[in-house]
């Protein structure tokens, strides 16, 4: 057996205290980045059931307001409680016009801790995701 030499002793301890807040930050990273994904999917989906919503035919047509308040129903169920931009163009239309239904939400960083950002010397602001659907009156 060989005898290990002195001077090596806690060089592992050493290195992983210098690779493991790398990791780390790479690991919280890729979740932040998968809340972010998940939120534009939400929102993306939300404006899809507050479009179709619109144009389904029925008497008398559906209100903007009306709209506005299925998108934000949808919102809130899947966990979007922060406060959205609805954005409703061309309710209550004939058949055949266009209803344009953008929502907007600021999206706040969750998983990366603020020190990061203030490392970062304040560059990572909040974004500002939309999702926009347009379809026709039925």
């Amino acid at each position: 057996m060989r005898k290990v030499d002195q001077r090596q002793q806690g060089a592992s301890a050493v290195e992983f205290a210098v690779i493991a807040p790398l990791f780390i930050a790479l690991l919280l990273s890729i979740v932040e980045f998968g809340m972010i994904l998940y939120t534009k999917g939400m929102m993306t989906h939300a404006a899809r059931e507050g479009a179709r919503y619109g144009v389904v035919f029925c008497t008398p047509r559906r209100t903007a307001g009306e709209i506005e308040t299925e998108v934000k129903k949808y919102l809130n169920l899947s966990g979007l409680t922060s406060p959205a931009t609805v954005t409703v163009t061309g309710a209550g239309g004939n058949p055949g016009d266009i209803l344009d239904v953008k929502v907007s939400y600021t999206y706040s960083f969750l998983v990366l801790p603020s020190d990061i950002n203030n490392f970062t010397a304040g560059t990572l602001p909040d974004l500002n995701l939309t999702a926009e659907t347009v379809m026709r009156m039925e």
